[in-house]
């Protein structure tokens, strides 16, 4: 069997645990200092993972922005950018995006059986395509095939949805988050893990590792118990 990757998520949220307002837009929640951790964070893994969601409201690039970050992963024999892996429906994913078009990276897409069959097609043109499970993506099936694949260190910058899903099947090994100065409130806006969740007993029970200040944002590290 194939060793699971080590699996991270790095989310920036409100004092309120939001990752973004009701209007669930892209927003500034940290600072500059923080976003080049985050770009260190990124020049570290093989792979950037977001969900669906996330590619239709923000088309993130999910490259390194740094060009010395950069040169130093082409030291190491490693593209110049980590793959970008997006999980979930396909439905509202521009095909002429930066997600899919940006950069020259890997583009992997993990999607569902019920999706359309000619934009699957379309998609395959531009990235790696695996459909799997008929409602819902199998995470542990997923993680599999990014073994296979070579990758050994992936960041999740998912939004709730993805987030509760991969902690939910037990893959995650740390979480970093920085928790920015604002609070956004509202009932519906997007926390950290939305999906359905957890009673009590399931709870998903978490080992401080540390915190750092940067600048008026604080960075909490946790390890996931097993």
């Amino acid at each position: 069997m194939m060793k699971k990757p080590f699996i991270f998520i790095n989310s920036a949220m409100s004092l309120d645990g939001k990752l973004s307002t009701i209007e669930r837009k892209q927003v500034k929640i940290s600072n500059k200092e923080d976003f080049a951790r985050v770009d260190a964070l990124r020049a570290s893994a093989d792979a950037v993972m977001v969900g669906s969601n996330t590619v239709a409201i923000d088309d993130p690039k999910l490259t390194v922005k740094s060009e010395e970050l950069r040169k130093g992963r082409l030291s190491r024999g490693l593209p110049e950018n980590p793959a970008k892996i997006m999980v979930g429906s396909i439905k509202n994913i521009c095909l002429d995006g930066d997600f899919l078009n940006y950069g020259n990276a890997e583009k992997i897409i993990f999607s569902t059986e019920k999706e359309d069959k000619s934009k699957i097609e379309a998609l395959r043109k531009k990235a790696k395509v695996y459909v799997m499970g008929k409602e819902k993506t199998n995470i542990c099936e997923l993680v599999d095939i990014l073994a296979g694949l070579g990758m050994k260190r992936i960041m999740v910058e998912g939004g709730g949805t993805l987030n509760y899903e991969m902690l939910e099947a037990g893959v995650v090994d740390e979480i970093y988050v920085a928790i920015g100065p604002i609070i956004f409130g509202g009932k519906n806006a997007p926390t950290l893990a939305d999906g359905i969740g957890l009673p009590y007993e399931k709870s998903i029970n978490l080992e401080p590792m540390g915190i750092a200040t940067l600048g008026d944002v604080f960075v909490l590290k946790y390890k996931v118990r097993k």
